[in-house]
């Protein structure tokens, strides 16, 4: 077998900031009557601020610092949403807590040309994604994640050059008690090579034998199951920003992320999404919310983010962004097809509706319609709104430029005219409506 692993070092700052360019220094607490700084980014260390720093001492150093509790759980969200992102590689997937991903990639390398064209692909989606990871490949997943936790980005294909490469590797990097470590490296040993060296017999005696399982683990000599990472039905991201903002594009590129990670996730699923929940949170008021759909389901993340940017340009925002959530409300398995050398009649009826769907992104839904015939024996009512890109007819003959001429409705379900006036209106009156030229009288009961 052969496994890939992706650290991502320094998660919650990686999430913090993940949403865009940050100029000011930034860090990120763990809580507690006396906070302190768990991580920071490039402009703090600058400023002289160091994790384990208490974060009073941050901020004597610089007024201007952005403080950023840790959340566990959008660290193990943004984790489960890496690896949906990575269902479209293998579907043989395992999560490594609290900042890991193990893929079990032997059986798809002819697909993707190799295992050096596929770690290149993974590592540069996964930069577009906004995360900076190691990538490690091995025999084992132990090993795999020993090496990309300690930085090196490796690949051992052979099972007997593992001993050698883990060798030099810290011992610390070992998932044991921090007081057998330090009781190692009281006695001078501090790296996996050293370990390996002492007798087995009185190591396991002295530090039990989960040292020495994690070891053969890692050199294959024992087995190592993970526990397959189970996808969800549906997708949720959510993206915090550095900064505030209300700028559309400042929006959009935080829109992008979360659009490539749905995009892999359809990807794993074999579907197309038609529609899409976006969520626009801010500090002191209700989110601003609108829903995307689309007439042909799409798992392009090119045209997604299109249509997203003209939804983007009309809509209104009163406060500035905070936050943006993503959810796919409504999926569907895509068919597979033939393709085809020339243009055919199903190829353009997808075109026609990916053009509806930008017009009703840019100008708004209720504003882009197709007409209808209504039985009315007055001309200037006798059509119907109707929603673009649904046929109710039995064939294609039932187009006439582009507009569809279904057969007469027998009711509308109220879609006649409504009146204004104080009597009431009967359902007959609603669908055969008097002359609009012709003055009524309001009939009087006897």
């Amino acid at each position: 077998m052969l496994w890939t692993c992706l650290h991502l070092p320094d998660l919650s700052l990686q999430l913090a900031l993940r949403g865009g360019a940050v100029s000011e220094p930034l860090v990120v607490t763990r809580g507690g009557q006396h906070p302190e700084v768990l991580s920071c980014n490039a402009q703090a260390s600058q400023r002289g601020i160091r994790p384990g720093m208490a974060v009073s001492a941050a901020l004597a150093l610089t007024s201007r610092l952005i403080e950023r509790p840790r959340d566990m759980y959008a660290e193990t969200q943004a984790l489960q949403n890496l690896a949906l992102w990575a269902g479209q590689f293998t579907p043989g997937l395992s999560l490594q807590p609290p900042d890991g991903l193990l893929l079990d990639v032997e059986g798809c390398l002819r697909l993707f040309g190799g295992l050096r064209k596929l770690t290149a692909q993974i590592q540069s989606e996964v930069e577009g994604l906004g995360y900076q990871a190691t990538l490690a490949n091995a025999p084992t997943p132990t090993a795999a994640w020993l090496f990309a936790r300690a930085g090196i980005a490796t690949c051992v294909l052979d099972r007997h050059e593992l001993k050698r490469a883990l060798s030099p590797l810290a011992l610390s990097l070992l998932n044991q008690p921090s007081a057998t470590l330090e009781k190692l490296a009281q006695a001078g040993v501090r790296t996996i090579g050293e370990c390996l060296k002492l007798p087995r017999d009185g190591l396991g005696r002295r530090f039990g034998q989960a040292l020495l399982d994690e070891m053969d683990r890692a050199l294959g000599k024992l087995p190592d199951p993970r526990k397959p990472f189970i996808a969800p039905a549906d997708y949720q991201g959510r993206l915090l920003l550095p900064a505030p903002v209300i700028e559309s594009e400042a929006l959009l590129f935080a829109l992008k992320r979360l659009v490539l990670e749905l995009s892999g996730f359809l990807q794993l699923r074999n579907a197309g999404v038609t529609r899409l929940r976006v969520d626009l949170h801010h500090e002191d008021r209700p989110p601003t919310s609108f829903v995307l759909g689309l007439s042909v389901p799409s798992r392009d993340a090119t045209r997604i983010l299109q249509l997203l940017r003209e939804r983007l340009h009309i809509t209104s925002l009163q406060e500035r962004v905070e936050s943006i959530a993503l959810k796919a409300e409504e999926i569907t398995t895509l068919a597979p097809r033939n393709l085809t050398l020339f243009p055919d009649a199903g190829s353009q009826e997808e075109e026609r509706l990916m053009l509806i769907e930008q017009l009703r992104a840019r100008l708004g839904v209720e504003k882009v319609y197709s007409v209808t015939t209504f039985p009315d024996h007055h001309p200037e009512y006798a059509f119907r709104r109707n929603e673009p890109g649904k046929i109710t007819g039995n064939n294609k003959k039932d187009f006439a430029g582009g507009v569809f001429t279904p057969p007469l409705i027998k009711s509308m379900g109220g879609g006649g005219r409504q009146h204004t006036s104080g009597h009431k209106t009967t359902q007959n009156q609603q669908n055969h409506p008097p002359h609009p030229g012709k003055p009524q009288k309001n009939k009087k009961k006897k």
